[in-house]
């Protein structure tokens, strides 16, 4: 729990020990305090947030403030170091972009537009469309979009017939939905509903130093790549998806990609290239094409991840990216860390994850590599 937080008192009065309280969070520099005050230093005349990095002033020499506003009304400036301004503001932009997701939410089936949208949140379209991809990685209409669809999947998985789904799910037509559906979930929405009926996934299981791997893919390419420790488990997950599919194993047909992957969990190759044929969102795509780049025995974190996208807010997209990316170790979503350089979480499980990144350093080490 923040230092700062322990009582109600804390957020309402300047009491003593609310003082004393916010003293302990900068020295601690706890982070957690950061929305909730800044402390100003009369001998700077500087103003910061209490996770700053600067060397801590004399207690005598310190005000407190509830927001930056009033630290620079009272004559300060915020620090350049750690910008405490700049922490009310992104607290605001993810209130703003909160708003907008529940409405967009509550309104499916209604008008969407920026300039609805904006009315309701009180902010011109253009603020809105900058402020949400900035903070959520995507646009507004991609967004609904994505509650649509997921919307759509739901009831057709419940077996609602595909002209009830589609306009219970907000499209405002079939043709809207058809001429999206191939690429976003893989199939018509009939053949959806039908649990995959006449699709055609073929899969394998064999043992590998993490476990068990299951490989499995379509005539188009490799559509999951899993980790586990028993074969039900892995087989679940597969049937779970598209339970009608025309899903058969076959030890012998991907014997090829099967033997790839193994070559890389021993470090024998250090390069995945194999066809696949998986469904994603524009900006997933995107973030697993950053993946693949990161260099055999390297890790990037997922701010490092959405800077290089050109979106440096969207850290919790490219963290959603990850945890949905179906063929892993083909997309090396193992490679990406916290700031900090923790491993954070991973599908499999943090333990393998621990374990490939090991095996890549030990393996890049060594002389010799075999590509």
């Amino acid at each position: 729990m923040c230092v700062c937080s322990e009582s109600v008192e804390f957020r309402e009065t300047c009491s003593m020990d609310e003082a004393e309280q916010r003293w302990r969070a900068v020295l601690a520099r706890d982070a957690r305090c950061d929305s909730m005050f800044v402390y100003a230093v009369a001998s700077t005349g500087i103003f910061c947030r209490p996770s700053c990095p600067a060397r801590r002033p004399r207690r005598e020499q310190v005000r407190f403030f509830a927001t930056p506003e009033a630290a620079a009304q009272a004559g300060f400036r915020p620090c350049r170091r750690c910008r405490p301004e700049q922490v009310h503001t992104q607290n605001a932009q993810a209130e703003l972009v909160q708003t907008v997701c529940r409405y967009i939410e509550a309104n499916l089936d209604g008008t969407l537009t920026l300039a609805a949208l904006g009315a309701h949140a009180n902010v011109s379209p253009h603020h809105l469309q900058r402020t949400f991809k900035r903070v959520t990685g995507i646009s507004p209409r991609q967004y609904a979009e994505a509650c649509r669809l997921g919307s759509l999947k739901a009831q057709l998985r419940a077996g609602q017939a595909v002209t009830h789904a589609l306009y219970e799910a907000g499209y405002s037509s079939s043709s809207r939905l058809y001429e999206r559906a191939a690429d976003q979930i893989g199939m018509t929405p009939a053949t959806y509903r039908k649990g995959g009926q006449g699709m055609h996934v073929g899969y394998t299981i064999v043992d590998c130093p993490l476990g068990r791997l299951l490989v499995a893919a379509t005539e188009r390419g490799i559509c999951a790549v899993s980790l586990g420790d028993a074969d039900a488990a892995l087989e679940g997950a597969l049937y779970e998806e598209y339970p009608a599919a025309a899903i058969r194993r076959d030890d012998a047909g991907f014997a090829p990609w099967v033997q790839a992957i193994l070559n890389y969990l021993t470090g024998e190759q250090s390069h995945l290239d194999l066809p696949l044929d998986v469904r994603a969102t524009a900006f997933q795509w995107r973030v697993w094409e950053a993946l693949r780049k990161i260099p055999y025995g390297s890790t990037r974190s997922y701010s490092e991840i959405a800077r290089d996208l050109g979106q440096p807010t969207a850290t919790r997209a490219v963290a959603r990216a990850c945890a949905t990316n179906p063929v892993s170790l083909v997309v090396p979503c193992h490679r990406v860390v916290g700031t900090d350089g923790s491993l954070r979480g991973y599908r499999w499980g943090v333990e393998r994850k621990r374990a490939l990144l090991e095996q890549e350093q030990v393996r890049q080490q060594e002389p010799g590599e075999r590509e």
